[in-house]
């Protein structure tokens, strides 16, 4: 058992913080509130005169799937045989053992959510993690939470010479396999139990019957408004979930986006505009969306902007005008929510996984410095 004692505490749901003390168990929440009891034998975290946070959580990434300063060989977030790879699993390509991860940690960054890259039409799975471990399958906290597609620029330029040269082809290539999929599931369900009925297995198919059945959403890459809308409107068409990534563009369209009320991963802003479709990046971008009731995640789509930096991020945007408390949301329970793990993740609850960042001042100002961090309960060494 462990107690944090005496911190100012921002729970990531209620606006004010306050005085108390956090009692741990078992890696869940035990109890929060003022003067706990901490039984013989508990540790004791003090916290007197320092902030206590939800550990911070990366909606979009692909950290451990690069790899710290390994260079190409080391990459494994793109497919680049294939424009369309539905039954590829982020969690395959995972590297626990990469030096990202205890950067990460070591900066609050406690749970990730992370996957294959934009260069296919339909990438792959998404699986959320801790962000300390050896061994993947240890480090999940829900896998398969989300199939990636990519709209815009990149599938155009990856397959330009092969497959792919215009935005009309990647919106035909994914409504292809969307049909594909309904119409395999329909023949599986038909079939029921006689298997000479059954169609021919069909790997990337069968990937793709959660997404269609409404189970887990696309994770459209969409920076222009154009591309955005698109993303939408395939959605709609076959009654799909979706969430919107990167959303570059988004300030352009904050009526359109409010009315749609789907989970939105703004960034990475912390970058130049290496490409045409993101001439329009602005930092002022994930405040104006959730000024207008927008779920707003700010990411790093690391190694983009390495893992660590999530919470300067969140400061930048700050700074542009985002309010301070919805900033703070971006980085810990609206991701949780976007990825589907806000029952693990993202506030201070009880109930909840135990990951606290605990700092002697803001997260968002680059003077602040981390003094603790519990992933699990368990308070791990900073690099």
């Amino acid at each position: 058992m462990l107690c944090v004692k005496n911190g100012m505490i921002h729970d990531g749901i209620h606006p004010e913080a306050f005085r108390g003390d956090i009692l741990v168990e078992n890696g869940k929440i035990r109890a929060i509130g003022e003067n706990l009891e901490a039984g013989e034998g508990t540790e004791i975290v003090d916290a007197e005169g320092l902030h206590v946070y939800p550990g911070f959580v990366e909606a979009h990434g692909h950290i451990g799937l690069d790899g710290y300063g390994i260079g190409y060989e080391g990459m494994d977030y793109n497919e680049m045989n294939d424009i369309v790879t539905p039954h590829l699993r982020g969690i395959d390509g995972v590297k626990p053992m990469d030096a990202a991860f205890p950067h990460a940690a070591a900066a609050g960054v406690t749970c990730v959510c992370v996957g294959p890259g934009s260069a296919n039409v339909l990438g792959g799975t998404f699986t959320t993690i801790k962000t300390v471990g050896k061994r993947v399958e240890d480090m999940v906290v829900r896998d398969g939470v989300a199939m990636k597609c990519a709209f815009g620029e990149n599938p155009k330029r990856v397959y330009r010479e092969k497959k792919d040269s215009s935005r009309m082809t990647t919106a035909a290539l994914l409504r292809e396999m969307l049909f594909k999929a309904r119409e395999y599931m329909e023949k599986k369900e038909a079939a029921g139990e006689d298997v000479s009925k059954k169609p021919a297995f069909d790997m990337k198919l069968e990937a793709l019957i959660p997404v269609v059945k409404g189970e887990i959403p696309l994770k459209a890459h969409a920076h222009a408004t154009e591309d955005i809308f698109t993303a939408l409107r395939i959605a709609r068409e076959f009654g799909l979930k979706i969430t919107l990534e990167h959303v570059t563009e988004g300030h352009l369209i904050v009526e359109e986006l409010a009315k749609e009320k789907v989970p939105l991963a703004v960034g990475p802003t912390l970058t130049s505009a290496s490409k045409f479709e993101l001439r329009n990046k602005s930092w002022t971008t994930p405040g104006l969306l959730a000024a207008a009731g927008c779920q707003v995640s700010i990411i790093t789509d690391s190694p983009v902007i390495p893992q660590e930096y999530l919470p300067l991020c969140a400061g930048l945007a700050v700074q542009a005008g985002m309010d301070p408390f919805a900033a703070l949301q971006a980085i810990t329970i609206n991701p949780a929510r976007h990825a589907g793990i806000a029952d693990r993740v993202g506030s201070l609850e009880i109930g909840k996984d135990a990951d606290i960042v605990i700092t002697d001042g803001c997260p968002f100002e680059v003077s602040t410095k981390v003094k603790h961090v519990l992933i699990d309960g368990k308070e791990i060494g900073l690099v």
